[in-house]
């Protein structure tokens, strides 16, 4: 077997690989080898069967089996040997076309685009500010309002339903004339302007009293989930049973209980944590973007054109389909992107290559129980179906390193941010909001 290098153009590397048909036949002889003793033929017992007859019978079927392992034996040694590491799966065709028979030497071509050989940056010379906001009593007490409003309770009155207030009524829902599976229900309690009915339906409402009945008429959307409803007209009996206004819970210790607090002082501390947990999660996002800001400044290499073609065609097709969230499918013409596009694969293709080479180099890890975190919050995106998003993920490789790669370039920057000139500056939130829309506006 030999490998003789054709090619080496910057990044680019091209290999003639060699196999010739006498180690070719050798590899094939070796299988017929280790198949034998399980094989059984018609007239021969079972691992008797001539190497000749087994030759004349299987060997055409390994003669391909054994050409790709010889290739990619070749291939995989030749990584191992030369330290070089591809960018993308590396191309391999037989040599110039040729059509290869049986008695011939296999001659094929590689190539492929080598990742960058990239310096470690000084990032101690990366000076970086990051903002800190404290929780005010104000923003304390909004969110404490907040809550007593989600804990209120809803009290009987006289009178007529205002908006706001909660409805307790029976309906039957009728298309014409005749009562639809779901479209039923006793005692349903609905709060005014809350919008969980379709729409039309909670405005109809407001005026009624307790123990009226009022036919409600709407039309389902035509977009509407249940196929057999969508975009028909019903019309909805309902039998109202009370009336009730909203009482809003007391700032007290009980409204504090109720949410696994043990008083109203601990439940305000908690809030306080939980907003100074938010600020800093935007305060990161910050900081971490002036991070990449500056680091694609500072830091030059070679980039791998096939990586930067992938992802401006990636960003080219999801800006696309973002633009046109009708189509859910992939069966259309191909994107061509833009410049603008270009720019920002070439942007995103340095940063990542800079990024997974410190971490390498760092030895930086995801475990196994950051994993499990990442998945156990993917899970709760779809209720009553944790056990099969796991088991999804499980068998699903390319799931698994879209969980696994934001948390390795998170743990990466926190090794950068560690290294680098990093001071506080204590801002209000509302100069923190302003300067992440700022960030957004920018993405």
């Amino acid at each position: 077997m030999q490998v003789t290098e054709t090619l080496n153009d910057g990044l680019k590397r091209g290999y003639t690989i060699t196999v010739t048909a006498a180690e070719l036949t050798a590899k094939v002889d070796e299988k017929l080898r280790e198949a034998q003793p399980e094989v059984e033929i018609k007239g021969f017992r079972k691992g008797k069967v001539p190497m000749a007859m087994l030759k004349k019978q299987f060997g055409q079927r390994l003669i391909g089996e054994a050409m790709q392992e010889a290739v990619d034996g070749a291939m995989q040694q030749h990584f191992e040997e030369t330290g070089a590491r591809p960018a993308m799966q590396p191309k391999v065709e037989m040599k110039d076309g040729e059509t290869w028979k049986e008695g011939d030497d296999v001659i094929v071509d590689l190539s492929y685009e080598a990742l960058p050989e990239i310096a470690d940056p000084d990032f101690t010379g990366v000076t970086l500010e990051r903002l800190v906001v404290k929780a005010d009593d104000a923003a304390v007490d909004e969110a404490l309002a907040n809550l007593a409003k989600q804990a209120q309770n809803f009290e009987d009155k006289d009178g007529a339903a205002e908006n706001g207030d909660q409805v307790v009524f029976d309906f039957t829902g009728r298309i014409d004339g005749e009562a639809f599976d779901g479209g039923t229900a006793q005692d349903y309690p609905l709060a005014l302007g809350s919008g969980q009915f379709i729409p039309g339906f909670e405005e109809q409402l407001v005026g009624v009293k307790a123990g009226e009945t009022k036919d409600v008429t709407v039309s389902f959307p035509a977009e509407y989930q249940a196929a057999h409803l969508a975009g028909k007209e019903a019309v909805f009996e309902c039998v109202i049973k009370a009336v009730k206004a909203p009482a809003e819970a007391e700032l007290n210790d009980e409204l504090a209980s109720r949410f696994g607090a043990e008083s109203l002082d601990a439940l305000k501390g908690q809030i306080r944590d939980g907003l100074e947990g938010e600020y800093a999660q935007a305060s990161r996002a910050i900081v971490k973007r002036a991070l990449l800001d500056q680091l694609d400044t500072a830091v030059s290499f070679d980039l791998p054109q096939s990586l930067v073609d992938a992802e401006a065609s990636q960003i080219a097709h999801q800006l696309w389909h973002d633009e046109n969230p009708e189509v859910d499918h992939h069966n259309h013409d191909t994107v061509e992107p833009t410049d603008e596009h270009k720019s920002l694969a070439v942007r995103r293709v340095k940063l990542g290559l800079l990024l997974a080479e410190v971490g390498r180099k760092a030895e930086v890890q995801v475990t196994d129980a950051e994993m499990t975190q990442a998945i156990m919050g993917q899970a709760r995106q779809y209720p009553g179906q944790e056990r099969e998003f796991f088991e999804f993920v499980q068998k699903n490789q390319q799931m698994q390193q879209q969980l696994r790669a934001p948390i390795f370039e998170d743990k990466v920057v926190d090794l950068i941010l560690g290294k680098a000139a990093v001071t506080e500056k204590e801002v209000t939130k509302d100069e923190l909001k302003a300067a992440l829309d700022a960030l957004e506006n920018e993405a």
